[in-house]
C-alpha cells in the first residue's frame, strides 16, 4: 500500500473497488488488524486502539472461507456467536433465525463439510451478521454464489445499511458495486485513484456517454465507431456498446451517421457514465477485462 487514505462514513455501503491484486484484501486486513501497517494508523468508531478490541462491534466475511469443517451448523454458529460475547442460549436462537432466513435452516444439524460451497458461505455469512455488527465487512462476499442466493445475500446487505448499519464491501466486479454502494473508493496498485459518492464520482468523470443496442450484425457501425472525431472511447459488448462522445461532438451527428449507413439500431440513449467506464478509464483496459471475467468466478 501507498499512502492510503480511506475515510469510510457511518451507514451506507461503502465500495472498496478494484481489479485483482489492487490491495483490497490487505486494507481489510489492516482494518481488521491481522496485518499492522509500517506507518500511519487505522481509526475505527472514533478509536485507534485497534480493531481486536472492538470486534463486538464488527462483523467481518473474508474472502477466505475459515469453518470448521466437522462441527454441526448450528454448534459453530453459536459458538461464533459466542465468541463476540453473546450468551450461548440467545446465540442458538439468532443462529436459527439466519440460517431460515438463508434458507439452509433444515441443515442446522448437518455437518459444516456437508454442505456445499455456496451453503458454507452462507453460513459464514450468519456468523458475521450474528451478534448484530454495526459495522459489516464483506470480502467479495457473493463470488461462487448462484444468482438466486447472490441475491437473497444483498438484500439483506441493502436491508442492513438502510438501518443504519455501515457496509464496508470489496469487490472487483463494477456492476455489482453500481448497483449497491453509496460511496466508492477505486484502488490500483495500493492507491485511491477515485473516491466519493457514486454521483459525485459520475459528475467528476464528466464527459457525454451514449449507450447504443444492435439489432442485428453491427459492421456497418464499426467505420463511424472508429471516427475519433464523433466518439473518444468506446467499450465493446458485441451485440452492445458505451461510448464517450469526443469533445464537442454532437450526439445527432452520430445518429445521422448511423442511421445513413443502415446500422440496425434498437438503443440509442445518452447516459451518464457507467462505474465500469470509469474503471477502465482509471485503472486501464486489462484490469477491466479482468474484473469483467471475476463475474462467473
Amino acid at each position: 500500500m501507498h499512502q492510503l487514505s480511506l475515510d469510510v462514513p457511518g451507514g451506507g455501503i461503502f465500495g472498496l473497488l478494484g481489479p485483482n491484486g489492487a490491495g483490497k484484501s490487505t486494507t481489510i486486513r489492516l482494518i481488521m488488524g491481522i496485518l499492522q501497517p509500517d506507518e500511519g494508523r487505522v481509526t475505527l468508531f472514533g478509536s485507534d486502539r485497534g480493531s481486536r478490541r472492538l470486534s463486538e462491534r464488527i462483523g467481518y466475511l473474508p474472502e477466505e472461507r475459515g469453518l470448521y469443517k466437522k462441527m454441526q451448523v448450528l454448534e459453530h454458529l453459536a459458538f461464533l456467536g459466542e465468541v463476540k460475547g453473546m450468551p450461548r442460549a440467545e446465540a442458538r436462537k439468532r443462529a436459527l433465525a439466519w440460517l431460515e432466513r438463508l434458507g439452509i435452516g433444515a441443515w442446522a444439524q448437518k455437518k459444516v463439510e456437508d454442505l456445499s460451497k455456496g451453503m458454507q458461505q452462507k453460513v459464514q455469512f450468519a456468523g458475521a451478521l450474528l451478534h448484530d455488527p454495526e459495522l459489516l465487512i464483506l470480502d467479495e462476499p457473493f463470488s461462487g454464489l448462484d444468482p438466486v442466493n447472490a441475491q437473497v445475500m444483498k438484500d439483506i446487505v441493502v436491508e442492513l445499511a438502510r438501518s443504519g448499519r455501515t457496509v464496508l464491501f470489496s469487490t472487483h466486479v463494477m456492476e455489482q458495486a453500481e448497483r449497491m454502494c453509496d460511496r466508492i473508493a477505486i484502488i490500483a496498485r495500493g492507491e485511491v485513484v477515485v473516491g466519493g459518492t457514486l454521483a459525485q464520482v459520475k459528475a467528476d468523470f464528466g464527459g457525454r456517454h451514449v449507450a447504443l443496442g444492435f439489432s442485428h450484425d453491427k459492421q456497418r457501425a464499426e467505420r463511424i465507431l472508429a471516427d475519433r472525431a464523433l466518439v473518444a472511447s468506446i467499450d465493446d459488448y458485441g451485440a452492445a456498446a458505451d461510448l464517450q462522445l469526443a469533445e464537442g461532438a454532437d450526439p445527432q451527428a452520430l445518429l445521422a451517421a448511423l442511421v445513413r449507413e443502415g446500422v440496425g439500431l434498437r438503443r440509442f440513449e445518452l447516459v451518464e457514465p457507467s462505474l465500469q467506464s470509469i474503471f477502465m478509464a482509471r485503472v486501464g483496459a486489462d484490469a477491466a477485462v479482468a474484473a469483467r471475467s471475476g463475474e462467473a468466478a
